[in-house]
């Protein structure tokens, strides 16, 4: 994780939370499609190393932002799912999607 912005505004602080790149699509997918695997995040998000992916998936995770369940024991493997808090940057998201169409 970066250091961050070191400021106490609000859009600083989501930032230091959803602002690496990546992230947002991350969680895009994860509000599309609803709970994904490992390998499903990575194929819908071409161009993503695995190792960014994990890095992400990991902070996600710290956050509250999405949540993880054991699905394989040997060797453990994760399905990941947005969290109440997770859900609550759904509106955000539609809006960067509503001003991406309209200005991008």
């Amino acid at each position: 994780m970066t250091a961050g912005y070191g400021q106490s505004c609000p859009v600083a602080r989501a930032l230091d939370i959803v602002g690496e790149r990546w992230s947002l699509l991350i969680l895009r997918d994860l509000n599309r499609k609803g709970p994904l695997r490992f390998q499903a995040l990575a194929q819908g998000l071409p161009g993503l190393a695995p190792n960014t992916l994990s890095a992400r998936l990991k902070l996600l995770e710290a956050q509250g932002v999405i949540a993880t369940r054991l699905y394989e024991q040997h060797p453990p493997r994760y399905e990941y799912a947005l969290t109440e808090k997770g859900k609550a940057l759904v509106p955000v998201i539609k809006a960067l999607y509503a001003w991406g169409e309209r200005y991008a």
